[in-house]
């Protein structure tokens, strides 16, 4: 990725400060973070444990720290960067709480309705922001748009829901969020994985300022996963740096080369809101498919029907025109019968993959819409 710069930064035996509220710090997990269903390791700490005396992780969770080692160096990692780093890292139990906050957690609670959510994330601020900065950006996301098929605003919408546009991209140490997260043992899979790679782009010379991000390990303007970064970021204004945090430029390239990675459809819709009929029979249309990823988010949605075949049932838009007959889609109903439904097709599964829940995708979604008007 021609990342040659030299790091020239210090790592300390410190706790960082955590600034960001919790409701703000839930808004920036990265990239596949939801989309992930691991089962939870034999070695987890219990559900209910208290996190008030942190000294009795200390033992656990260096051992713990001696295993990531082992395998950090099996994958290339330098001893020079893992003496740095691991032993400035420390337990943190509040990223632990902020993950065991999340709706997508508790397997057993009910689905809120989706109006709320939506009320929060597509509001008048992020609109009337997102509108301004497209003003801006357009030039230089117009030439994306025309190079890789993804809309400027799918892009913008992102860089909105992810970071308010920049504003909000998290203030915590990535190596100790991800380390704490991974020994607390209930998506081990997931986040020592990412614990690994953070310490790949450490090794690569990426600089300190770049390992700060979400409480879950999030990282710069798109919020990437580090696994993600190593994987899909580019280097947008050819100066040999993929630097999603300072440089626009390379995080909607990085953005949009996502997109292409996870199989963005050109010049076809994400989807779009719609009047269902009451006397719709949803019993005939649930889905017969078992979801091998994100069991809950595809749960809710129907079968496949072709746009004709919805029109003939009955469905019509709210607004706008119908796209081309032929587009296959399926049917979610966020806020349940009666409210507005939504006919999403295989653009809106893309926007899953950045972050697989139904509300999220909704969002950047409906966020786009409104960045046109």
């Amino acid at each position: 990725m021609g990342m040659n710069r030299t790091a020239g930064h210090v790592w300390s035996n410190r706790k960082i400060l955590m600034t960001i509220a919790m409701s703000i710090s839930a808004l920036v997990l990265g990239p596949k973070l939801l989309a992930q269903d691991v089962q939870a390791s034999a070695t987890q700490l219990p559900a209910s444990a208290p996190f008030g005396g942190i000294d009795r992780h200390e033992a656990g969770f260096r051992a713990y720290l001696a295993q990531v080692r082992q395998r950090a160096l099996r994958e290339g990692v330098t001893t020079a960067t893992l003496d740095r780093v691991l032993p400035s890292l420390n337990f943190n139990a509040n990223v632990v709480r902020l993950d065991r906050q999340q709706p997508e957690g508790a397997t057993n609670a009910p689905v809120p309705n989706f109006a709320p959510y939506r009320a929060r994330h597509v509001n008048a601020s992020l609109i009337s922001q997102g509108r301004a900065k497209y003003s801006e950006l357009r030039p230089l996301l117009a030439q994306i748009e025309r190079e890789t098929g993804v809309p400027e605003e799918i892009m913008l919408a992102i860089y909105g829901h992810e970071t308010s546009y920049g504003a909000v991209t998290g203030n915590f140490n990535a190596p100790e969020a991800l380390a704490s997260l991974a020994y607390e043992g209930r998506r081990r899979p997931l986040f020592e994985t990412e614990l690994v790679a953070v310490l790949k782009m450490i090794d690569r010379g990426v600089p300190q300022y770049a390992i700060t991000g979400s409480w879950a390990g999030a990282l710069g303007k798109p919020q990437f996963l580090p696994s993600v970064y190593l994987r899909l970021a580019r280097d947008g204004d050819g100066d040999g740096y993929a630097d999603i945090w300072r440089s626009e430029v390379d995080a909607m390239t990085s953005i949009a080369n996502y997109f292409v990675n996870a199989g963005w459809r050109r010049g076809e819709a994400w989807g779009f809101a719609v009047n269902v009929p009451a006397a719709l029979s949803r019993d005939t249309l649930g889905s017969r498919m078992t979801p091998p990823r994100c069991p809950r988010v595809f749960g809710r949605h129907s079968q496949w029907r072709t746009i004709s075949e919805w029109r003939q049932l009955g469905i019509s838009p709210q607004r706008g025109v119908w796209p081309k007959d032929s587009m296959m889609a399926t049917l979610i109903e966020p806020d349940g019968v009666g409210k507005t439904g939504y006919l999403v097709g295989g653009n809106y599964r893309v926007i899953l993959d950045y972050n697989c829940s139904n509300f999220y995708a909704l969002s950047v979604g409906l966020l786009s819409d409104e960045l046109l008007h």
